[in-house]
């Protein structure tokens, strides 16, 4: 097992997909039956689950494809790390990913034209579908804000397809709403997708705290999907780039974020991408 001279180290390389952990045959790969955790191999269903679930070895409510066990270890021994202060709140590292944020439009108006009763059904419902999305493409899921969902593409869980993963993750979203289709949306939904550097861990102290994504990229992201108009995704020139999209047929447009302005790249699921340059 490598030594590392600092928790941020190891987080980082946790993160990236390159800890040496990530690549140790596990001896719950044995132990029947699927699905598994993508990390350990432990069992999610009888019989196995059965006598695992009581270690902790039961899905992760970021993600259901890795177990809490799995992170919950990692965290303590990252924190067992020479270095590491006694205190330590922050808890991750800097690594590039790519970020998906889709916002309902005109949510308030929704509100007001639907029973309270009728906008809580409909936005669990949104909710239940961006998991299913977010979780089939191997995102974590950052949150669940009000109109808003964000899912975070970490190359641990992805590999380092995570720009392509997000573009899928936000064409699927839209289709999965009902836009591009006869019928029109369900509920409307504009999203932005962005790939950049940005801090990966778990912010707060242990009786509150979260794991997230903190920095300018993130912004950028959310900003993106404030842009893009009812069945658009925007993406930046850099998720574009990562998921081979640069010399792809798609609209191009100049989006004004925080008084500067940058290239976009507007993607609807009636239009798709290029599936060559997908490859």
């Amino acid at each position: 097992m490598a030594e590392y001279a600092t928790p941020e180290e190891e987080w980082h390389d946790f993160l990236s997909g390159t800890h040496p952990h990530l690549n140790d045959p596990s001896p719950l790969r044995f132990i029947p039956s699927s699905p598994r955790c993508k990390l350990c191999k432990a069992p999610f269903r009888a019989p196995g689950a059965l006598i695992l679930r009581r270690y902790g070895f039961t899905p992760w409510e970021k993600n259901p494809k890795i177990c809490g066990r799995c992170f919950r270890g990692f965290v303590t021994h990252a924190q067992g790390c020479p270095s590491a202060g006694p205190n330590e709140e922050i808890r991750g590292a800097e690594v590039e990913l790519s970020m998906l944020f889709a916002d309902v439009r005109g949510s308030s108006k929704l509100a007001r034209q639907m029973s309270t009763l009728d906008f809580t059904r409909l936005m669990n419902h949104f909710y239940k579908v961006s998991s299913e999305v977010l979780i089939e493409r191997d995102a974590i899921i950052e949150k669940f804000v009000g109109d808003e969902v964000v899912g975070l593409f970490i190359p641990f869980m992805t590999g380092q397809e995570h720009a392509k993963r997000a573009i899928e993750a936000a064409e699927e979203l839209l289709r999965a709403t009902g836009h591009g289709s006869t019928e029109g949306p369900w509920v409307p939904l504009g999203a932005g997708v962005h790939t950049g550097p940005a801090f990966v861990g778990i912010v707060g102290s242990n009786e509150s705290s979260d794991f997230t994504a903190l920095g300018d990229p993130v912004n950028i992201a959310a900003h993106l999907a404030s842009q893009a108009a009812i069945g658009e995704v925007l993406l930046s020139e850099q998720v574009a780039a990562g998921a081979g999209l640069l010399d792809a047929a798609l609209e191009h447009r100049s989006v004004s974020l925080k008084g500067h302005a940058i290239d976009a790249f507007v993607l609807a699921p009636s239009q798709g991408a290029n599936p060559r340059a997908m490859e």
